[in-house]
């Protein structure tokens, strides 16, 4: 197992020599770690070759025969806004009013449930019973307030690029989010220009299960008329992850976060990178791979 250090060098897409470092592959999938921006690769290979690897082992383990890339399937905070620290630190403060403890760290790990499961699991978690609707209202009403009194989210370093290299490519990008955040909804029009159509999103409004259920990329499959070996997923949370995987899709983790990377490819993640920026800079290597693998199969 080795460490490839200056992605600079990587022009030619090979490896250099390599380090040893006693890092294990978990489950053979490929891993980006960061920083600097650090490759976890076995001696001598080149990039798409452990691209199309974990792609091969994603049909093998899921039976399809090939992948026909039509769309690409986005998480919306931690992803392509830099949200979640706003969104981590509201929970925290609100829950804590409410007598209820989730601390910011953990509110990491239930990205991507929706509002109304998060607080009902933290209450039955300290008073053994749901939380009652009203209550649940009560409080995600103040969870929003407090998000929205931070400033403005930014877009996520390389998320406007990479979806522009991906419609380029003439795939169809979707946004597949937990969140009910309508300010953050509104500005996917006016941050992601020409990306995105309202009636191809998934949102905490549209399922009744959230992640990590396969249900909101069911819907999203469903809506833009795909099959889940026609499409990808990129998702920044363990529980984004799992429902991507659930559902049967290739799933690409970016971790945005402070939580350990192990945590992401332990959900199932087939790629992992460190960054959106990293994901934006490979992303010809890894679309040429789907189409290299297509090509030897």
């Amino acid at each position: 197992n080795c460490i490839l250090k200056d992605t600079n060098s990587l022009g030619n897409n090979k490896a250099p020599a390599c380090e040893s470092r006693g890092f294990v592959h978990k489950k053979g999938d490929v891993h980006f770690d960061t920083p600097p921006f650090l490759l976890y690769l076995c001696s001598h290979k080149t990039i798409g070759i452990m691209f199309q690897e974990a792609i091969a082992r994603y049909l093998q383990s899921s039976g399809y025969s090939q992948i026909q890339l039509k769309s690409v399937l986005f998480d919306m905070d931690g992803v392509l806004f830099n949200s979640m620290p706003y969104h981590a630190d509201a929970w925290h403060k609100v829950m804590e009013r409410h007598d209820l403890h989730l601390s910011r760290e953990e509110a990491y790990l239930h990205e991507g449930r929706t509002g109304a499961a998060t607080i009902n699991i933290v209450y039955q978690r300290q008073y053994g019973k749901d939380a009652t609707p009203e209550m649940i209202k009560s409080i995600y009403a103040e969870k929003s307030a407090e998000f929205n009194s931070n400033p403005e989210p930014e877009r996520m370093p390389g998320a406007w690029e990479v979806l522009q290299k991906i419609k380029a490519d003439g795939l169809v990008p979707m946004v597949v989010t937990g969140s009910g955040q309508h300010s953050l909804l509104d500005r996917l029009s006016h941050n992601f220009p020409g990306m995105f159509h309202r009636e191809l999103m998934v949102t905490a409004f549209d399922v009744k299960y959230g992640k990590p259920h396969p249900e909101p990329y069911l819907m999203a499959l469903q809506k833009g008329g795909v099959k889940p070996n026609e499409a990808i997923v990129v998702e920044n949370a363990p529980m984004g992850v799992q429902a991507g995987v659930a559902a049967g899709i290739f799933t690409i983790a970016v971790n945005t976060g402070p939580i350990n990377g192990q945590v992401l490819l332990d959900a199932g993640a087939n790629v992992l990178f460190p960054s959106m920026q990293a994901f934006c800079d490979n992303w010809e290597k890894l679309h040429e791979a789907f189409g290299q693998i297509n090509r030897t199969l």
